[in-house]
């Protein structure tokens, strides 16, 4: 794993309640050129992606209290985190299930158990995604700039 003071890096945020499965998609993690955060429940998860904006959220499904679709759903629903990118980690392989998870707005999802390589690809396909769509709002955002009419032109 990469320092967090490294921001040059893309930042993952892991959430699982389950410590082993915790550490185990950390670990799988260290083959990515990523910083990486934990958070043990929907709560604290929805508290560090406002505080950090992650570029990618790997989201547990089953957790206590607030299950991992809601915590996808509130992401997906507000303006300011919308854009970020959650593959929902889950045992649940039913279609209800897959569903549920699409409509709760994830862009993605893995089963349990994981594979790493799996898990490995599907991460760096996301971040690269995350990279050029952040790269393209920024190049638009700087051509709408470069449209409006300045103060001198205006004054002609």
């Amino acid at each position: 794993m990469m320092d967090i003071v490294d921001n040059k890096l893309p930042l993952v945020l892991v959430v699982d309640d389950n410590p082993q499965n915790l550490e185990l998609i950390l670990a799988c993690l260290e083959d990515v050129e990523c910083r990486t955060i934990s958070a043990a429940d929907g709560y604290t998860a929805l508290e560090l992606v406002k505080s950090h904006q992650p570029d990618l959220v790997l989201l547990d499904v089953m957790m206590p209290r607030i299950s991992g679709f809601e915590v996808c759903r509130r992401i997906k629903s507000n303006p300011e985190t919308e854009d970020i990118p959650v593959i929902m980690v889950t045992a649940l392989n039913e279609l209800g299930d897959i569903e549920r998870a699409i409509q709760s707005g994830t862009d993605d999802f893995l089963s349990k158990p994981i594979n790493k390589w799996e898990l490995v690809v599907r991460v760096r396909t996301m971040l690269k995604l995350k990279h050029l769509t952040d790269k393209l709002e920024r190049t638009l955002a700087y051509f709408n700039e470069m449209d409006k009419p300045s103060r001198t032109d205006q004054a002609d």
